[in-house]
């Protein structure tokens, strides 16, 4: 793959990943680049409305977060819950696919066209899923679901993957921090705080679901807006892996770099892990926090805006903390470790304090929100991935990354779909809490290589 730059200049790369001079030319000194309170904060100067075009994006995408499963199984009717559950799961697999291909394809055809490509589907297919679900067919229904799964993984992936290759090592795990500031800041937190406003605002039920969805259209396509005439990075702008490698073997490179470095593969699996949990409770908990624990659906999407907004102001923290202590062990104490203890807490609190309470659903929130705040402990995952793939090979990594991402997506789903129908909610929880512990004993096995470690980390 392409070489990435290891200091913060504002000279760029061209697609082809070798800087060169004209022909008889003196090779300009790198030009420091603009400082401002933005590039301060860890944010790449170049990248700051790519930041904001994903925030506004994943806005779009996280509005239906917290009620898609119950409302598929409305359109569906009788039997719609277990039918809404498969569609469901159908989605997690595009996710997974498309997470890939937002780093491989980012690497053929630069991570700025793969976003264009991940808009024109996520807009295409909610139409058509809004179109299919007054239809009631299961097939149907999952398939325009499927297809605009593959939308916001190769949007907002490829945003990663164009950040990796351009910020410098020192500061890697702070810019991937921001990138889940952003992420995190639009799925869930500020999509359920515009439901919260917009269900009742159309008309409440399932006619305001519904349109609220329509109005998800418009915050990806501003997302998509700001982002295509905001960012002129040139990194970003056409081919970044070598012109020497095929096609071929660029989309198999993230599978050939896990086969050859093995310590790649499992820190994919831990980042894999990783936001599971999150997207298994997007599944259970509106049942149980608005149902069966009587708080009610607009109490849940309040509580789900707290817990990831707790997220949000940690994911840049932790990031500039695991530049600071080391990346393994900020993952190790507090994504893993921190998160697993959150997790409980959030399950159990609200199952001990009196159901419906004003004060049991606050402090039921609370418990919630070190969860969320405790996941952003994995932010420096984005930098460990590609540190045990060295620097030719980092663009593959960053493919096998973006492909745990949002792989999480489908993982959540499959312990849910696997083990609700034996052990209940509070099985999945606990499979979950399994999972970590796996993570963290791999991880104890892991460590960043030398040249990761002479720069501090």
């Amino acid at each position: 793959m392409s070489e990435p730059r290891t200091e913060r200049t504002t000279t760029l790369t061209p697609p082809n990943g070798v800087a060169t001079a004209p022909p008889g030319s003196t090779p300009p000194a790198p030009a420091v680049g603009r400082e401002g309170l933005v590039a301060r904060l860890g944010i790449p100067h170049p990248l700051r409305w790519g930041f904001l075009g994903v925030l506004v994006f994943m806005t779009g995408d996280g509005i239906e977060s917290n009620f898609i499963a119950p409302h598929i199984a409305a359109a569906l009717g009788s039997g719609g819950t277990d039918s809404a559950a498969m569609v469901i799961g159908i989605y997690g697999v595009a996710v997974l696919v498309a997470s890939y291909f937002a780093g491989v394809l980012s690497e053929l055809w630069g991570p700025r066209r793969v976003m264009t490509i991940g808009a024109v589907l996520w807009v295409v297919f909610q139409v058509a899923f809004l179109a299919a679900l007054p239809t009631g067919s299961v097939g149907l229904i999952a398939l325009t679901y499927f297809l605009r799964g593959l939308g916001f993984p190769l949007f907002a992936f490829s945003f990663l993957c164009w950040v990796n290759h351009t910020v410098a090592r020192e500061r890697n795990a702070t810019a991937v921090g921001w990138f889940y500031v952003v992420f995190t800041g639009g799925l869930p937190t500020l999509g359920s705080l515009i439901a919260i406003g917009s269900i009742p605002a159309f008309g409440g039920g399932h006619t305001g679901e519904t349109w609220s969805m329509a109005l998800s259209l418009v915050l990806v396509a501003a997302g998509w807006v700001i982002v295509r005439f905001g960012v002129h990075e040139q990194t970003g702008l056409g081919r970044i892996a070598p012109r020497s490698h095929s096609a071929a073997r660029v989309i198999a490179s993230g599978i050939e770099v896990c086969i050859t470095r093995p310590k790649v593969l499992l820190a994919v699996l831990i980042r894999l892990v990783n936001t599971a949990p999150e997207f298994g409770m997007f599944v259970i908990m509106p049942a149980v926090i608005g149902t069966e624990l009587g708080w009610g659906q607009s109490k849940w999407l309040t509580m789900t805006v707290i817990v990831y907004a707790g997220n949000i102001l940690f994911n840049a923290f932790f990031g500039a903390l695991g530049d600071r202590i080391g990346w393994i062990r900020t993952v190790k104490w507090f994504g893993i470790g921190a998160s697993a203890i959150g997790l409980l807490a959030w399950w159990y609190v609200p199952h001990l304090v009196p159901a419906g309470s004003e004060w049991g659903f606050w402090l039921a929130t609370a418990a919630g929100t070190v969860f969320g705040i405790m996941l952003a402990g994995f932010t420096p995952m984005g930098a460990i991935v590609p540190a045990f793939a060295g620097e030719e090979r980092r663009g593959a990594a960053m493919a096998m990354y973006a492909t745990a991402a949002g792989g999480a997506t489908f993982l959540g789903n499959a312990v849910v779909s696997a083990v609700l129908p034996w052990g209940g909610p509070g099985g999945v929880v606990w499979t979950f809490v399994g999972l970590y512990v796996l993570a963290f004993v791999v991880l104890s096995f892991l460590r960043v290589p030398k040249e990761a470690v002479a720069a501090g980390h």
